[in-house]
């Protein structure tokens, strides 16, 4: 058996660190422009419905909006009368955000403090708003009403990396209801061993006057 070349190990190792960075660049560039993505959406909805509010303008205006932006600005896309519309109830469903600068270590959804029941406002973190494609978001306010189980396949989305056809498989086989169940019959089962040692412990101790 040959010994191994040493400059093929180091142009290897070398080839492995460029790759690396490379994909590095690529996830943050990606992050970059999604934030400011799923931000300018959240602003526009923002804006469409302070001034509903303000002037007691109906749905009338979404139309509008959609032909007068389509004509001054027909290279942009994403401006549909339909994704207007989501962008008003995306603005309506997370109402209280605060946008900053996002960073790749953001995209980690942050744990709750142990003790304490998250309030619908505190489930929704900008972070992981902003580590969501538009996409995902848009699915997700048409088919998980309940904030609890739309807080998990968002958590879930990101932490698996699930593109949007997965994400709709999950939530067509109620994949938080099961992993729901999964948890109960753990911490069932962990109940019943616990009930079981505590007895075997009871017997032991009523027997030897000691604690076993």
């Amino acid at each position: 058996m040959s010994p191994t070349n040493p400059v093929s190990i180091q142009y290897a190792s070398l080839l492995a660190d460029i790759k690396q960075r490379i994909r590095h660049s690529q996830t943050k560039a990606w992050l970059s422009v999604n934030a400011e993505l799923i931000r300018l959406y959240w602003e526009i909805g923002a804006l469409i419905d302070a001034r509903q509010r303000q002037e007691g303008w109906g749905t009338g205006v979404i139309p509008r909006l959609a032909r007068d932006l389509h004509n001054e600005l027909p290279e942009e896309k994403g401006f549909s009368e339909r994704n207007i519309k989501r962008m008003l109830a995306f603005y309506r469903a997370y109402p209280t955000l605060e946008f900053v600068p996002l960073t790749v270590a953001q995209t980690e959804p942050s744990a709750e403090p142990s003790g304490k029941v998250p309030q619908p406002a505190a489930l929704f973190t900008t972070g992981l708003i902003q580590a969501l494609p538009w996409g995902h978001h848009a699915l997700l306010m048409e088919k998980v009403k309940e904030t609890d189980a739309r807080q998990w396949y968002m958590r879930a989305a990101v932490e698996h990396g699930w593109s949007r056809s997965v994400l709709l498989m999950q939530i067509q086989s109620a994949a938080h209801v099961r992993q729901g169940q999964a948890t109960s019959n753990a911490l069932e089962q962990g109940t019943r061993r616990d009930t079981h040692l505590a007895g075997f412990g009871d017997a032991a101790l009523g027997a030897t006057g000691q604690s076993v």
